[in-house]
C-alpha cells in the first residue's frame, strides 16, 4: 500500500504538477537575481534595482548537490575595501577585476570570464581560490583538480556554480576547448547507462578559477576570455597563519557580501543607461561590471583595469607562442610579408636554431597553418593581420601578413574624460566609458586607478 501511494504521488507530480525551473546557487526571476544562502532554513537574498532583503520563502526553485555550504546572512553599510586587507594582490588594479569577476558570478547565466592566478609557491594562489569561492558558492571542497575528461567537467558544473581548479601545471587542448564552452554556456551529452538510445545533456555557464605557479593558459582563444592575475610573494615578515586569516574573513564575510550585493543592485538599476563605444571579447561581462562600478569607485575604473589586464595578457601570449613571436619579430622589420606556411615555417625552424626554444612549434606547414589562424586574434591587436588566400590557376595556398598604421589594443573604447571625486581617470583611449547613469556618491570613496602597479594619493569625495 505504502509503495503504491508512493508511486502515485510521484506521478501526479511527474505529470499534474506544474513544471519550475530549478537552480543551483544563483537564479533569476521577474527582473530579480536570487542568491541561494543554503541554510537549513532555505533562505534566499533577492536583489532588485530597489536594493536587496532576505527571504524566507522566494519564488525560485533552488537545489542542493554534497558539498554546499550555508553563505552568512549578509550585514548592510559593509565597504568592499575589507576584502583587500585578506588578498595578496599585487595593485589596486586587480582589486577592481577581482571585484568586478565576483559581480560577474553573482549573475546568473553568464558569460563569466575565466580567472586565470599564477605566483610563485607560497604566493597565497589557492588561499585565494579559497576565499573567492567562499564568498559565493562555499563547498566543502573549495578546490580541486583537473577533471579527466569533458564529461566529469560537466558533472562538476552541474553540481556547483562555481568551479576552482588547484595547482596546475597545463592544460590539455580539450579542456582549453571546453573552459571555453564553460565560460559562455557549454553543453555535453552522453548515452544515459543500461540503454541504446537516450542520452543525458549536461548545459552550463560556470565562473571558473584557475591557478598555479606559471601562466597554464596558452591557447589564445581561452586567454581571450580570461583575467590574469601574478601574485607577488609574500615575506616572512608579512605572512600569517591560515587559521587566524580565516577566523579574521568569517568575521567580515557578511560585510563584503553586503558590499558585493549592493554593488549588484546598483548594477541592475544602472544597467540600461551603460553605453560602451567599443564592445570587447566579454561583451556582456564588460557591460555588467561597467554599470556596477560606480556603486564602489569613479567611474572608468574597470575599464581602465581590464584594458590594462588585456594588454598584458596579449604580450604574455605572444612570447609564449612560438609562431605568433616568430611573425612578431618578421614584422618587426618590414610593413608586409607573403609567402606558404612552408616558408614561415622554415623562418620558424632557423629562429629555433637561435633560440633554442621547440616547444609548441609545429611540425608540419599544415599545423602551422592551424596554428596561426589561432594566434590572428592576438597579432591583430598589437597591428598585425594575417589573411590566408589562394592565388592562380592551381589554388595554392597563401599567407599574407600587413603591419597596420595603428597599433591597437581592442578593449573598451574611449568615449569622454571621466572626472569624478576631485580627480581625473588617466585619458587612455580604453579607459573611458559613456553611462549616464553616473557614480552613487551615497558614501565616500577613497580609491584612485594605479595604472603604474605604484601607489597613488587618495582622495576623498
Amino acid at each position: 500500500m505504502i509503495a503504491s501511494a508512493l508511486d502515485l504521488l510521484e506521478a501526479r507530480a511527474q505529470f499534474d504538477a506544474p513544471e519550475r525551473a530549478v537552480s543551483m546557487r544563483i537564479a533569476e526571476h521577474a527582473g530579480r537575481i536570487y542568491l541561494d544562502l543554503a541554510d537549513e532554513h532555505w533562505r534566499a537574498v533577492a536583489i532588485s534595482a530597489d536594493g536587496w532583503r532576505v527571504l524566507g520563502c522566494p519564488p525560485v526553485r533552488f537545489r542542493r548537490s554534497p558539498g554546499m555550504l550555508p553563505l552568512p546572512v549578509p550585514e548592510r553599510g559593509g565597504s568592499i575595501e575589507i576584502l583587500q586587507l585578506f588578498l595578496n594582490l599585487s595593485n589596486k588594479n586587480d582589486l577592481v577585476l577581482v571585484v568586478a569577476w565576483l559581480l560577474a558570478a553573482l549573475r546568473p547565466g553568464g558569460p563569466y570570464p575565466l580567472l586565470a592566478i599564477s605566483g610563485e609557491q607560497g604566493s597565497a594562489k589557492t588561499v585565494l581560490s579559497k576565499l573567492l569561492r567562499a564568498l559565493v558558492d562555499p563547498n566543502v571542497a573549495p578546490v580541486r583538480a583537473l577533471p579527466r575528461d569533458e564529461r566529469e567537467l560537466m558533472i562538476a558544473a552541474n553540481n556547483g556554480h562555481l568551479l576552482a581548479f588547484d595547482n596546475l601545471s597545463g592544460l590539455p587542448a580539450w579542456l582549453s576547448d571546453a573552459l571555453c564552452r564553460i565560460a559562455s554556456g557549454g553543453s555535453f551529452a552522453v548515452r544515459r547507462l543500461y540503454t541504446d538510445e537516450e542520452e543525458v545533456l549536461f548545459q552550463a555557464a560556470r565562473p571558473t578559477v584557475l591557478n598555479g605557479i606559471e601562466d597554464v593558459i596558452g591557447r589564445g582563444d581561452l586567454a581571450d576570455r580570461a583575467i590574469f592575475l601574478m601574485l607577488a610573494p609574500i615575506g616572512e615578515e608579512q605572512r600569517r597563519s591560515e587559521t587566524e586569516l580565516w577566523r579574521e574573513f568569517k568575521r567580515a564575510q557578511p560585510a563584503i557580501l553586503g558590499a558585493l550585493l549592493d554593488a549588484v543592485a546598483h548594477g541592475l538599476r544602472a544597467m540600461d543607461s551603460v553605453q560602451l563605444g567599443q564592445l570587447p571579447r566579454m561583451a556582456d561581462f564588460a557591460l555588467w561590471a561597467t554599470a556596477c562600478e560606480t556603486a564602489l569607485w569613479p567611474a572608468g575604473t574597470f575599464s581602465y583595469a581590464y584594458a590594462a589586464n588585456r594588454k598584458t595578457v596579449i604580450v604574455s601570449v605572444i612570447d609564449a607562442d612560438p609562431i605568433a613571436a616568430c611573425v612578431r619579430e618578421i614584422m618587426s622589420q618590414r610593413n608586409s610579408w607573403k609567402g606558404s606556411a612552408a616558408d614561415l615555417l622554415r623562418i620558424s625552424v632557423e629562429r629555433t636554431r637561435r633560440t633554442g626554444d621547440r616547444i609548441g612549434r609545429p611540425k608540419n606547414p599544415r599545423a602551422l597553418a592551424r596554428h596561426l589562424r589561432r594566434a590572428q586574434t592576438f597579432l591583430r591587436a598589437i597591428g598585425i593581420d594575417v589573411t590566408f588566400s589562394r592565388e592562380g590557376r592551381a589554388g595554392t595556398r597563401v599567407i599574407r601578413i600587413r603591419r597596420s598604421v595603428e597599433n591597437n589594443v581592442s578593449t573598451v573604447s574611449s568615449v569622454s574624460r571621466v572626472r569624478d571625486c576631485g580627480f581625473e581617470l588617466p585619458s587612455e583611449e580604453h579607459c573611458l566609458v559613456r553611462s549616464s547613469a553616473g557614480p552613487d556618491h551615497s558614501h565616500p570613496h577613497e580609491f584612485a586607478p594605479d595604472p603604474g602597479g605604484g601607489r597613488h594619493d587618495r582622495r576623498r569625495c
